[in-house]
């Protein structure tokens, strides 16, 4: 999945936020996604664009 892996600005990273939580998002070069832990969903990023739309984002299993 990391197949378009242009690394989203790290200032960007810093400033983004959950659009359903407004909680911090971690980030995840491995699979090119925002992880929002709080809200248990991964937006995508593509081409370094994160997608911070929640019918984009995919449901991330509880640990």
């Amino acid at each position: 999945m990391g197949e378009n892996s242009q690394k989203p600005d790290r200032k960007l990273l810093e400033i983004l936020v959950c659009p359903v939580t407004k909680k911090p998002l971690r980030y995840d070069a491995d699979a090119s996604e925002l992880i929002s832990e709080a809200a248990g969903l991964a937006y995508p990023v593509r081409d370094g664009i994160p997608i911070m739309l929640v019918d984009e984002a995919r449901e991330t299993p509880e640990e």
